[in-house]
């Protein structure tokens, strides 16, 4: 009863924090005007050409995946032949990132173990360290986020000042509430709840698992060394990001309030996006689209129209993922199983 409920509150908090910040959001808007917008004043032949941007840039994370997948293969030191070694497939790769981001709007976050659990069980890959090279993404995907957030966070610093005044978000204003003390009880609280958090693993027989398994994740995280062509490797990690930002950008010219904003608000918008995503609603549901309308809206567009803009552009994409994620679950049930584990 108690996993139950555990795994409801997983599925159900989410939906509920988007609902309830959508809701917040288009409280007494006429929604028959959603669907003029759509029919009337959108040039959808915009959005089409967006979508292979957004099919590309999945793409791209799973050739890269892959990069980092095969140093693990080719050396692991589980007694199977070469032949079997050598069987991780593209296609599944690519297939598990799909599926991983379509089961991402049911569960936020969910979408790692997903496709880790797919490439398992159809490549025979294990678990933790193909866990372990997710992790390994996610350190070089935060790199590159940071290295452009900064780099436009310079070149648009007045924006992103006005963004930070409207929304009550102030570094200043939250720091200041800590005083010396503060920082060192804060600071030791973390201590010792690390602490802990060993002590009561080590107590348990579960601790030689999670032991295995983190073992598993930093080989992974190794794996980054064995990468064979690593200028590819950058190549797909760049790529996938200038496939996002185009797959987003495209969709401004669908409408004639945001066609001539320029790609400066289109950068910045990018970045504030890619920040709200963080909070753990289905596909950014609710943060996605408050921190867009924002951001539209200091460049200059009419409140309403920026609301149509974030409701029609995330509707369509997150359609988008469902289709491909879909198509990858169809693609799978026709994609041969590995035949032995190798955990």
């Amino acid at each position: 009863m108690k996993t139950i409920l555990t795994n409801a509150a997983k599925i159900g908090f989410p939906v509920f924090l988007g609902g309830i910040i959508l809701y917040w959001m288009y409280r007494g808007e006429d929604f028959g005007r959603f669907y003029e917008v759509m029919t009337k004043e959108m040039d959808w032949t915009w959005m089409l050409l967006s979508f292979p941007f957004g099919i590309l840039a999945q793409m791209f994370r799973g050739w890269r995946w892959k990069q980092t997948l095969d140093p693990i293969v080719n050396s692991d030191s589980t007694p199977i032949t070469q032949q079997e070694k050598t069987q991780i497939r593209s296609s599944v790769c690519i297939y598990a990132i799909f599926l991983s981001y379509a089961v991402s709007l049911i569960i936020p976050r969910i979408g790692e173990f997903t496709r880790c659990g797919v490439l398992k069980r159809y490549d025979g890959i294990s678990f933790s360290k193909a866990l372990g090279t997710v992790v390994t993404e996610r350190a070089v995907d935060t790199l590159i986020v940071l290295a452009y957030s900064g780099l436009i966070l310079l070149l648009e610093m007045s924006t992103f000042g006005t963004f930070f005044q409207k929304t009550g978000t102030s570094l200043d204003n939250m720091l200041s509430h800590f005083s010396p003390t503060g920082y060192l009880v804060t600071a030791i609280c973390a201590v010792a709840a690390l602490i802990l958090l060993h002590v009561l693993l080590k107590n348990f027989s579960i601790y030689n698992k999670v032991k295995m398994t983190l073992s598993g994740i930093w080989e992974g995280v190794l794996s980054l060394r064995g990468v064979s062509n690593l200028p590819l490797y950058l190549f797909f990690s760049v790529g996938i990001w200038v496939c996002y930002f185009l797959h987003f950008y495209l969709t401004f010219f669908c409408f004639d309030f945001t066609s001539e904003l320029g790609i400066g608000c289109a950068l910045v918008s990018f970045v504030v996006a890619n920040f709200a995503v963080i909070v753990p609603t289905p596909n950014g549901a609710g943060s996605w689209h408050f921190a867009i309308k924002t951001m539209l809206i200091l460049y200059g567009v009419a409140d309403e129209r920026a609301l149509w803009f974030v409701l029609i552009v995330h509707t369509v994409q997150t359609m988008l993922v469902v289709v491909l994620g879909i198509y990858a679950w169809v693609a799978l049930s026709f994609s041969g199983r590995f035949s032995r584990s190798v955990e």
